[in-house]
């Protein structure tokens, strides 16, 4: 039986240019909850991602906070949280992420969230899992990037044998049914039993 009991949101310490971000990290974590996810996400009461963390929880939904020590008072923990975590380093911090979660989201961010959402899209192309990966691509905010990945694949860098495996939301309304028909094989209803074989589709 496959499991869909939480998601990784990876996403921004600031709020970014765009009002539609914040909005989009609103609506997220309305979803997450209504769903019934356990949110996984950085533990931070800042910018993106306290305005995801804060938006389940006001809709009475579970969330795991997972900060590294040297990040507690720059990123001003949300205690609020029903289950904090505060790590040695960043490398514990992203292994307990990657371990608590069933799949990943990633709003728009910087350099850090790039890095988290590309570090899953790495193992996933090593074959070192297969949860689903998801941009979600608010106001076309991840374009550059799958720019550069279909000029990797233009390059011979990513090849059909190594192909990265992501999908891709053009709305966040989009994001919670394509993971959870990547993970369980339908949008809808308690998870089935999938093929182990078959690749994470790339939309």
């Amino acid at each position: 039986m496959k499991k869909f009991e939480s998601v990784c949101v990876y996403c921004g310490s600031s709020f970014g240019t765009d009002p539609i971000y914040e909005s989009a990290a609103t609506r997220l974590g309305q979803l997450i909850a209504e769903a019934g996810l356990r949110l996984v996400y950085g533990g931070g009461d800042v910018g993106l991602m306290g305005t995801v963390a804060r938006s389940v929880l006001d809709q009475g939904g579970k969330v795991t906070g997972i900060i590294p020590r040297f990040l507690e008072s720059r990123e001003k923990m949300l205690d609020d949280v029903d289950d904090l975590i505060v790590t040695q380093d960043m490398h514990e911090r992203k292994q307990l992420m990657f371990q608590r979660a069933d799949a990943f989201i990633a709003l728009p961010g910087g350099i850090g969230t790039l890095e988290e959402a590309v570090e899953m899209m790495t193992w996933a192309q090593l074959g070192q899992h297969r949860k689903p990966v998801l941009l979600a691509d608010i106001n076309g905010f991840w374009a550059p990037l799958l720019e550069l990945l279909d000029h990797m694949r233009h390059q011979g860098f990513i090849r059909p044998e190594t192909e990265v495996p992501y999908l891709v939301a053009r709305r966040v309304d989009e994001a919670i049914p394509m993971l959870r028909e990547a993970v369980c094989g339908s949008d809808e209803g308690p998870c089935v039993p999938a093929d182990e074989g078959a690749p994470l589709a790339r939309f």
